[in-house]
């Protein structure tokens, strides 16, 4: 059996053509799982910050609530006081007074009470808007996650397989992964809502 030296140089060009395929690979998936890794770091701070934003929007409704009931409680204790106001003789004029200044009092409190509660609700719509800005960046770095995690997969699959054209499928994912990606970091006002609506 000879050894033909032909085919010696057709499997050597073949095995450095994959070597080099392996390299383009190994140096994209380095390159593809470091920028993953900052773009988690900054992920995870929005959702930290969206979190706290929907505890603040919680915490300012309960609070809303809690003033509410408390101006409808001050309104019915004024609406009694009123009504034995109403109800008491002109000629007793020390217990009047006493009732006039429950009323004076009881009337602060229902404004004092309304204008807290208003100040409430705006706080915790500001809060919701935190939220749905924060959200919007996180589902920027969602998508970026998804489409670089598909790149990977592509890629390892060119590596197993040898075909240059997987190679070039897997850039397609990898680009819009990675912008996607510097949209989150830098935040730009790229959303693909039909995307994010599909994976929500």
């Amino acid at each position: 059996m000879e050894i033909d030296p032909l085919q010696s140089m057709e499997d050597d060009s073949a095995n450095a053509k994959h070597a080099r395929l392996n390299s383009w690979v190994a140096i994209t998936v380095a390159l593809l799982a470091t920028f993953m890794g900052i773009c988690k770091v900054k992920d995870d701070n929005i959702v930290q910050a969206m979190q706290q934003a929907q505890a603040d929007k919680l915490d300012h409704w309960a609070f809303y609530q809690a003033r509410n009931i408390r101006q409808e409680i001050a309104q019915a204790e004024l609406t009694q006081l009123s009504l034995a106001r109403g109800a008491q003789p002109a000629a007793g004029a020390v217990p009047r007074t006493r009732t006039d200044s429950a009323i004076a009092r009881y009337t602060a409190l229902v404004k004092d009470q309304a204008t807290k509660k208003d100040s409430l609700r705006v706080q915790a719509e500001q809060d919701q808007k935190s939220y749905d800005a924060l959200n919007y960046r996180d589902d920027q770095f969602d998508l970026s996650d998804a489409l670089l995690a598909l790149a990977i997969a592509l890629l390892a699959m060119t590596s197993l397989t040898h075909k240059r054209w997987l190679f070039v499928v897997a850039m397609v994912p990898t680009v819009f992964g990675v912008f996607m990606g510097f949209a989150g970091l830098l935040g730009w006002h790229v959303h693909p809502d039909a995307i994010a609506k599909l994976l929500s």
